[in-house]
């Protein structure tokens, strides 16, 4: 089976499970859950390649119940570190500079999407690219209940970690999927990326309601301070013409 690479070839997921296995599978899924250089890494079509080699016997040999529970077990695990670092580093982290590896764009679109969403962030979040790796550290940031973000984590944990790849094991039965599995991930990639392309779009308009709602404010009063100024000869004129 072939798959298609939509980024560099070492981040084709059939590449990356063929060449480190089920240890490379949980370490990718840590770091994409929680750590900020883990980022730019193929969540959702690893998963979902995962469980459609599990089901046709390539590269992992080990059951599904297994290989999911792992997955599982790496993405708490994973959103775990990243909400301690966020505790640890606190508000600063909206301070740190640019580099290759970190845009403070990402953590401020984590924290819209988390102050949006509310707890139920951290579950949503998973299905988000980039907003999944940051989500956590932004909950640690703000200070979450702890005992809330653990219950969020588990049920975001089990349904993306364990529920993806249950997905890609019974679709890699079906033989329109095994023969057109290039579509299928080029197609999970964009499913998954909508949700960051609303989030934008809602932004923008958000943004330019506001600056017509500042810009009205202006103009009313402008005029506002306009009528006043031409309403005080006015009435000054009328005062020395009583006193006359």
């Amino acid at each position: 089976m072939t798959s298609l690479a939509l980024g560099p070839s070492w981040l084709d997921p059939t590449y990356l499970i063929s060449t480190f296995g089920l240890i490379g599978i949980l370490a990718i899924v840590f770091a994409e859950s929680g750590l900020l250089i883990g980022f730019f890494l193929p969540g959702d079509s690893l998963l979902f390649t995962t469980g459609l080699l599990v089901a046709g016997g390539t590269y992992l040999h080990q059951p599904l119940w297994v290989v999911c529970a792992l997955i599982v077990v790496a993405a708490v695990a994973g959103d775990q570190v990243g909400y301690l670092f966020g505790r640890k580093v606190g508000p600063g982290l909206f301070r740190r500079p640019d580099s290759r590896l970190f845009k403070r764009e990402n953590v401020e679109k984590a924290a819209a999407f988390f102050d949006r969403h509310g707890p139920k962030a951290i579950v949503l979040a998973r299905f988000v690219p980039i907003v999944r790796t940051f989500t956590p550290i932004v909950a640690g940031v703000s200070a979450m209940n702890y005992r809330v973000f653990v219950l969020f984590n588990l049920i975001g944990g089990v349904l993306w970690g364990a529920g993806v790849t249950v997905l890609g094991y019974f679709l890699g039965q079906i033989p329109f999927v095994r023969d057109n599995i290039e579509a299928i991930l080029v197609g999970i990639v964009l499913v998954s990326v909508v949700p960051v392309a609303v989030e934008l779009l809602r932004a923008r308009r958000a943004g330019r309601s506001a600056a017509a709602a500042s810009a009205s404010a202006a103009v009313g009063a402008e005029r506002t301070e306009r009528t006043d100024r031409a309403a005080a000869p006015a009435a000054g004129a009328g005062g020395r013409h009583r006193a006359g």
